[in-house]
């Protein structure tokens, strides 16, 4: 097989509004993050990975501007909820800039270590902090799994170009 020219794809230098783009189009799962300050924290995280088994390690990504930061980034544990299909609300709350997160309408309670954690989500870790690396205008939060669950219900919830979404089968 030889590459034919015409039908090789156009090619569009590199920027944000590309990676954006790009990323729409990646499957991702959906996360909050939460942490313990004078008022609880929280965000809704579509980079959480899994990087080690041992020791058991995490990883996401969480802007500088981002409202969270200045208590994530002196915080020494951090919550990690895995969110099932039926709580899209709860991801849309966590995202939206200047919203009451912590508000009436989201059910929480103080967890290990004092983070705020989540009610009726699929899993959920506490994890200490163990690295914040620097990347551009974000930090990438490297933490070790301290205590969780994995009972809880539902299939994941999933983001894809650009809004909430179910997996089907």
């Amino acid at each position: 097989m030889t590459a034919t020219p015409d039908l090789a794809p156009a090619v569009t230098a590199a920027s944000p509004e590309l990676l954006r783009s790009v990323f729409r189009r990646h499957a991702a799962g959906v996360a909050v993050i939460t942490a313990a300050g004078d008022r609880p924290v929280g965000f809704t995280a579509t980079s959480l990975t899994s990087v080690a088994a041992e020791p058991p390690l995490i990883s996401f990504g969480v802007g500088t501007s981002s409202s969270s930061w200045p208590v994530l980034s002196g915080a020494d544990h951090v919550g990690v909820h895995i969110l099932g299909e039926h709580q899209q609300d709860l991801a849309a709350t966590f995202a939206r800039s200047g919203a009451d997160r912590f508000g009436p309408s989201t059910e929480w309670s103080s967890g290990p270590e004092g983070v705020p954690l989540l009610a009726h989500v699929s899993a959920w870790l506490v994890c200490r902090v163990v690295s914040r690396v620097p990347a551009g205008d974000h930090r990438i939060v490297i933490a070790e799994a301290v205590a969780g669950s994995h009972s809880g219900p539902g299939r994941p919830l999933v983001h894809h170009q650009g809004r909430f979404t179910a997996l089907r089968d």
